[in-house]
């Protein structure tokens, strides 16, 4: 069995102590003076960059009761991606290769993906240990049923809890092969998501991909797959799992090491609030992941399936695909 663990995060300790420290800044504070409305809830504004996001999603997904179910007696398969690196360390206390652990990703100013190769496999739970996934996504979820939970990150949210996964390899990558499968037998799929990816709809945004649609793309070609029937946790839903907080996303920003922070505003009692702001003051300062992309010489689209005839080899996947580094713009190159 694996121990209960709060991930590196901070944990209980971290937040007890901002708690203290709280107490110390606010304490002459007259909640009277605040209230909403005269209802007696407080408000509180947060600022979350896209790492402290993170860290705050994936502490919510890790609470969430059919993930707590399912990690002990059941199974949870955590697919590649940012986010869920740090749903990783919060389920399991570590995420091995954790720079490695992605799969597409936005970088150098383009839409790329991780050297193939050095990229560590999916996660795969079963009752509480951690096993080996299989050498398909059909046999790693054979098992899988209405209370296994299968964890993805997305690219894209809607203010309708849509979310759009893009898809790099032509054959669907891990949503494309995993979707059915989950959606015919009712797994629980659940989708750690930031609000710096909120976009006005997801459905537009679908029909508006498409590898062999794009005349020019900056990066690696892309299509996107919609979900419409997946449990979405963003930051407003995590003020809610965690602390039973209303939150409403009022803008975002940001310039330096806080471009693409999400502002937050919470409301409620001041009981819940104080240990939101503790929480969150003990991940403030989260440490961004560092990956690298792919080697454009030699770059795949992602890692190819021998026997998956859909994938197509002789096809160009990425303006820049085979040009050696020295001949890349200076953006593009691998640091």
């Amino acid at each position: 069995m694996l121990p209960r663990t709060s991930g590196p995060g901070g944990g209980a300790d971290a937040t007890r102590r901002a708690g203290e420290s709280l107490s110390a800044r606010v304490g002459d504070v007259d909640p009277q003076h605040l209230s909403h409305g005269g209802r007696g809830h407080l408000r509180a504004l947060f600022v979350l960059t896209p790492p402290e996001s993170k860290r705050f999603i994936a502490r919510a997904v890790a609470r969430l009761p059919e993930v707590e179910a399912a990690r002990d007696e059941g199974e949870i398969a955590i697919g590649h991606g940012g986010t869920n690196v740090y749903v990783a360390e919060e389920i399991l206390g570590e995420c091995p290769d954790r720079d490695k652990f992605l799969s597409g990703l936005v970088i150098n100013r383009i839409l790329c993906v991780t050297q193939a190769e050095e990229k560590p496999p999916m996660l795969v739970l079963r009752n509480g240990v951690r096993v080996a996934p299989a050498a398909t996504m059909e046999e790693t979820l054979r098992d899988f049923g209405a209370r296994s939970v299968f964890i993805k990150g997305a690219n894209a949210v809607d203010a309708d809890r849509n979310v759009g996964v893009f898809v790099a390899n032509p054959a669907g990558g891990t949503i494309g092969w995993s979707y059915g499968l989950l959606s015919a037998r009712g797994c629980r799929l659940i989708v750690a998501v930031g609000l710096e990816k909120l976009i006005p709809s997801v459905r537009d945004a679908a029909r508006s991909c498409g590898q062999d649609t794009l005349y020019y793309c900056q990066g690696i070609r892309i299509g996107m797959i919609p979900i419409m029937n997946a449990t979405v946790v963003t930051e407003i839903e995590a003020f809610d799992i965690l602390f039973g907080l209303r939150a409403v996303h009022i803008g975002g920003g940001g310039a330096g090491d806080s471009q693409g922070a999400v502002v937050v505003v919470a409301e409620g009692e001041k009981d819940r609030l104080d240990q939101a702001i503790a929480l969150i003051e003990s991940i403030k300062g989260e440490a961004a992941l560092h990956p690298r992309k792919s080697l454009c010489v030699n770059c795949l689209p992602t890692v190819l399936v021998t026997t998956d005839e859909g994938v197509r080899r002789e096809t160009k996947y990425c303006m820049y695909q085979g040009t050696p580094e020295e001949e890349l713009p200076p953006f593009v190159r691998q640091l």
